[in-house]
């Protein structure tokens, strides 16, 4: 035990110095030997030997943290012992990339040395892999901060983790590692699996693309695997396994995670040897956003093992989202999926955030359903139209000098009121040049005007045209003049759902009375019933009724959005 204490002493003292060379217990060669060897070695080998020294020395740190975990630390320090031996050998006059990767490995190495022996962890799940509840003024002002100011944001996030922390704690015991990493979404995206940060980070787990990409999460056109829960789930377990076998504590890891292993790297070599016996003076080094994560994390850890020290009253957690899953061989649009299960599409968007464009990709892809409804799904997959993207119906212009409305759509064949009504601008609008006009084409060359596009042109009996307009789908349309989807694309030859703004489309019209009823959207509002919304109206309350499929005490609530006759 002495002559290992003593060895990590020399450590220290060497990093102090930036000396290479170590006396030892007889153990190791002298160092100055080994360096003229190795530049022998060099002169008729070739660079590549010094690769192959630290690829040794990376093996004997995979050795002493197996050793580590198994509990034997006099095992896991003599590794340690071997691979900075093996370090030294590497010369002073060798390339800058190894020279500096010799120096972030002797840093690590004698990390590792001194927390083995000299780090105090809490019992959290009775290993060394245990995070240290520590509390300081730093950890204090993040509770206080949590106490305050963002009491509502904790405890909406603390509310949303019921959905996805029984899955996440499952797979950290897979994997040995310490519950309490389960709580770093709250910090990291408040449980929100679509979270988006303003570097582009994405989902719980806050994975931006080049790191997400490195531990297996795909993203093409179709799909970005960073939103999917199981899945980034593993690889923030992949990665933090990564992290924690670097740095050999959880202190250092989370706040790599946060910023990155070679930032920390980075900070750990401009610091004093002593620092490694305490995190928190490497801590002030770090970037501002870093610095207050980790606080940030340990604070969610005091207040969730004890609320009411720190006067809390939790809430209840949200239930886990039951799902089935559905295999799904082709291109499919969700919003058609949500209509034959009967179910919103919100709610199916929610279990399947991965989807960047709300439509399965055209390679296999597995689906989540609500749980109870794989059954249904796949006895109506079959009558579900493929979606494909819409042919567009418009050219682009880019406006020149002395450009006008009237002048592009006699170069294009169109008219000026069909161009603004594309663009959604005047017709009298002055036109900046450089600006790209869309400039519609086919039926889309006389559109109605903006202001009429809730109404409907008539062509000729049971026959009316409308017009796309911003923020309109093909499932609104039907639904508003009372037909279906599939009509709709039978009637306009359509091929897939998608629509462009100033598009033209044919749609039947019911000759019943009701269906003929020119209606635009409502929303309703606290205190709204179905008779009160009728009378605003002028409607008579059965045709309200009727037109939107209610009962006569359908209890209504803020926010939904009802169909009611134009005034």
């Amino acid at each position: 035990m002495r002559v290992r204490l003593s060895w990590c002493v020399i450590v220290c003292a060497a990093m102090l110095s930036g000396c290479t060379s170590l006396s030892t217990t007889g153990t190791h060669p002298p160092c100055r030997g080994e360096a003229s060897s190795i530049l022998s070695a060099k002169k008729s080998v070739g660079a590549h030997l010094y690769e192959a020294l630290l690829d040794q020395a990376l093996e004997q740190c995979q050795t002493s943290q197996k050793k580590w975990e198994e509990g034997d630390n006099d095992a896991a320090i003599a590794a340690l012992d071997a691979a900075y031996a093996i370090v030294l050998r590497i010369p002073a006059d060798a390339s800058q990339e190894i020279l500096q990767q010799k120096e972030d490995l002797r840093h690590v190495i004698a990390q590792r040395i001194i927390k083995i022996r000299t780090t105090r962890f809490n019992a959290v799940n009775g290993s060394h892999k245990a995070i240290p509840l520590d509390m300081n003024t730093y950890v204090a002002d993040a509770i206080d901060a949590f106490s305050k100011r963002e009491r509502n944001l904790f405890l909406d996030a603390y509310a949303r983790s019921g959905r996805y922390r029984p899955m996440i704690v499952q797979a950290l015991h897979a994997e040995g590692l310490p519950e309490e990493l389960s709580w770093l979404p709250l910090i990291e995206s408040g449980f929100k699996v679509n979270a988006c940060s303003p570097a582009r980070a994405l989902g719980l787990w806050q994975f931006i693309a080049s790191t997400g990409y490195k531990f297996g999460l795909e993203r093409t056109e179709w799909i970005d695997e960073r939103l999917d829960p199981h899945k980034s789930t593993q690889a923030a377990i992949a990665y933090l396994k990564e992290l924690h076998a670097l740095f050999g504590d959880w202190s250092t890891a989370l706040a790599a995670y946060n910023c990155g292993e070679n930032i920390v790297l980075k900070a750990i070599r401009s610091q004093k040897v002593n620092y490694l016996d305490n995190f928190w003076d490497l801590y002030r080094r770090l970037p501002c956003e870093t610095a207050s994560f980790y606080p940030r994390f340990l604070a969610v850890l005091h207040i969730v093992q004890q609320p009411e020290k720190y006067g809390f009253v939790l809430p209840p957690v949200d239930n886990v989202i039951a799902v089935e899953k559905v295999d799904i061989d082709r291109q499919v649009h969700l919003q058609t999926i949500a209509d034959a299960l009967g179910i919103s599409f919100t709610q199916l968007k929610e279990l399947n955030p991965e989807l960047r464009n709300d439509v399965t990709p055209p390679a296999p892809y597995t689906l989540k359903v609500p749980e109870g409804m794989a059954k249904q799904l796949i006895a109506q997959l079959a009558d579900i139209p493929v979606w494909s993207p819409a042919v567009p119906s418009y050219s682009v212009h880019k406006v020149r000098p002395g450009d006008t409305l009237s002048i592009i759509a006699v170069k294009y064949r169109t008219t000026p009121k069909a161009i603004a009504a594309m663009n959604g601008i005047a017709q009298d609008q002055p036109l900046v040049q450089g600006t790209k006009l869309k400039i519609p084409y086919g039926k889309t060359a006389s559109p109605a005007p903006a202001k009429q596009s809730r109404f409907s042109t008539v062509l000729k009996e049971n026959l009316t045209e409308h017009v796309v307009q911003e923020g309109d789908t093909i499932w609104d349309i039907a639904e508003r003049y009372h037909t279906t989807v599939k009509n709709l694309q039978a009637l306009n030859q359509l091929s897939g759902t998608d629509l462009v703004v100033g598009q033209v489309l044919v749609v039947t019209e019911n000759p019943d009375s009701l269906q003929r009823l020119k209606t635009m959207r409502y929303t309703v509002q606290k205190g709204d019933s179905p008779s009160t919304i009728a009378k605003k109206h002028r409607m008579k309350l059965n045709d309200f009724l009727k037109l939107n499929k209610l009962t006569k005490n359908a209890h209504l609530m803020p926010g939904d959005t009802l169909l009611v006759k134009t005034k």
